[in-house]
C-alpha cells in the first residue's frame, strides 16, 4: 500500500478542504493523475497522485478539512508500480498542480464551470438542476434549502453558493418572524444558522481585521466627469475585428501612470521603514462564489491598455472558475476596486494589507453637471482613495487622485503622453 499525504500547499497554508473526489475506491489511477480538488484559504487546487495502482482508501469526504501531512489517498500497488524517487525537474513528486515541478505546472488545467466530473445524485440534486459544487449541495442539505425551488444565477443556470445563501437568509428571516410570536425571546436563537468562518472567507476576514488594526487609514474622494472617457472607449471598440477594451483596463492604465508619478502609494511599511516597490503589481477586486478575491497583474507598468484589458478578463474568468493558484493572489502592491458594478456610488474601502492604498471606482451615472456655465447631463463617477497616512500626507494622496481624475476627464490628451 502506498499512502499519499496532503502535500505542502505553499504560501504558508497548512490545511485544505476537500471539494470533490475525481476517483472512487477501486478505480485504477496513473502517476500524476488528478484525484481530488481541494480548496485552500486562497484558491481551489487540483491534486495529482504520484503513485500508480488501484485506489484502496479515500481519507476524507467532501467538506472535510485536512491538515498538511495527513493521509489523503491510499493506493494499492499495481504490477507496474514504481516508488517515486527524488523529485527532478522532469519528474513527479508530492506536489500540487500549480505549485510543484515545472512539468506538473505545465499540466495545470484551467477549468471552466461545469467541467468537473458529475457527482452521483443526492437527495438535493437532480437532472433538472445544475449544481456544480458539492459544497453548495452540502450547504443546501444542512440548511434545509430545496435546490429545485431555486433559480440559478450562475453560468447556464448553475445554482451558486450565493443563490443558496440568499435562500438561507430568506428562510431564517421568515422563521424568525413566525417564531417571534410564539416563543420566548431567549428561545428565538436556538434555530440560528451557523456557517463556519474558514477557508477563503476566514483569510479575507483576518486580513481586513489586520488592516483596520495596523493602518492609520485616511480617505479622499472626488466626483469626476467620465463622459469623454466613455466616448473614447466607444471609439476604441468601434472596430469589430480588434479585441474590446474594458473600462476597468482604462482605469488601471491611469492608475499605473499615477503610481509612477506618486510612488509613495506603491509601497509597504516594514517596521520603521517605508519600502518603495520598483515594480507595479496591480491587484483588482473580483467577486466570486467563494467570496472576494484579489487577482494580481504583475508588472502592470509594462503593459499596454490592450494587454491590461485581456489580462483582466482572463484573470476574472479564472477567479470565478476557481482556477487561480495562491501565487496569482499574492504579491500585489496596489489594488483597484470597481464596486460600481454593484450599483453603488462610493465606498470606504479597506486597504489590502500590506499595501498602503486602494482606489475605488463607483458607478457611472448621468447627472446634471456645469459645463461652460451651463447645466448639462454628463456621465459622472466617484473615485475614492483610501491611503495609509504613515507613508504620505494629503498632498500626495490628493495629487494622485486628481491625476487619475484628470485622466478620466481628458483621456485622449493624457493617453498620448502615457
Amino acid at each position: 500500500m502506498a499512502v499519499f499525504k496532503l502535500p505542502d500547499l505553499g504560501e504558508g497554508l497548512t490545511e485544505a478542504e476537500i471539494v470533490s473526489w475525481h476517483v472512487a475506491v477501486g478505480d485504477t489511477v496513473k502517476v500524476d493523475q488528478t484525484v481530488v480538488e481541494v480548496e485552500t484559504a486562497k484558491a481551489s487546487v487540483e491534486v495529482p497522485v504520484p503513485f500508480a495502482g488501484r485506489v484502496a482508501t479515500l481519507h476524507g469526504a467532501a467538506g472535510e478539512v485536512l491538515t498538511v501531512g495527513s493521509p489523503l489517498i491510499t493506493v494499492a500497488e499495481a504490477a507496474d508500480f514504481t516508488e517515486p524517487g527524488v523529485v527532478t525537474p522532469e519528474g513527479s513528486g508530492n506536489v500540487l498542480i500549480g505549485y510543484g515541478t515545472p512539468a506538473a505546472q505545465g499540466r495545470r488545467t484551467r477549468r471552466a464551470r461545469g467541467a468537473r466530473p458529475a457527482a452521483a445524485p443526492t437527495p438535493s440534486t437532480s437532472d433538472r438542476k445544475r449544481v456544480v459544487s458539492p459544497l453548495v449541495r452540502q450547504l443546501a442539505r444542512k440548511s434545509g434549502v430545496d435546490l429545485q425551488a431555486l433559480a440559478g444565477t450562475g453560468t447556464d443556470g448553475i445554482v451558486s453558493r450565493a443563490d443558496v445563501e440568499r435562500a438561507i437568509a430568506a428562510l431564517t428571516e421568515s422563521t424568525a418572524v413566525t417564531e417571534s410570536t410564539t416563543q420566548p425571546a431567549a428561545a428565538q436563537f436556538e434555530g440560528d444558522q451557523r456557517i463556519p468562518l474558514r477557508g477563503l472567507r476566514k483569510t479575507v476576514a483576518d486580513k481586513l481585521t489586520r488592516s483596520r488594526r495596523e493602518i492609520p487609514e485616511a480617505t479622499v474622494w472626488v466626483d469626476v466627469d467620465a463622459t469623454e472617457l466613455l466616448r473614447l472607449r466607444a471609439a476604441l471598440n468601434a472596430d469589430p475585428d480588434v479585441p474590446k477594451i474594458s473600462l476597468l483596463a482604462l482605469f488601471a492604465r491611469f492608475t499605473v501612470a499615477g503610481l509612477q508619478r506618486f510612488p509613495e502609494l506603491n509601497s509597504r511599511v516594514e517596521g520603521d521603514e517605508i519600502v518603495l516597490s520598483k515594480a507595479i503589481h496591480l491587484g483588482f477586486a473580483a467577486q466570486t462564489d467563494r467570496g472576494l478575491v484579489v487577482p494580481v497583474l504583475r508588472d502592470a507598468h509594462t503593459r499596454s491598455v490592450e494587454d491590461l484589458s485581456a489580462a483582466l478578463a482572463e484573470r476574472t474568468g479564472a477567479a470565478r472558475g476557481g482556477a487561480l493558484a495562491p501565487a496569482d493572489l499574492t504579491g500585489g502592491t496596489f489594488t483597484v476596486n470597481n464596486y460600481g458594478v454593484f450599483g453603488v456610488d462610493g465606498s470606504a474601502a479597506i486597504i489590502n494589507h500590506p499595501e498602503v492604498a486602494i482606489l475605488g471606482i463607483g458607478r457611472i451615472i448621468d447627472r446634471p453637471w456645469i459645463v461652460g456655465g451651463e447645466v448639462r447631463a454628463r456621465s459622472i463617477t466617484e473615485l475614492t482613495l483610501a491611503f495609509d497616512h504613515r507613508v504620505c500626507d494629503g498632498a500626495v494622496a490628493g495629487g494622485f487622485l486628481r491625476f487619475v481624475a484628470d485622466c478620466v476627464e481628458n483621456p485622449l490628451r493624457l493617453l498620448r503622453s502615457l
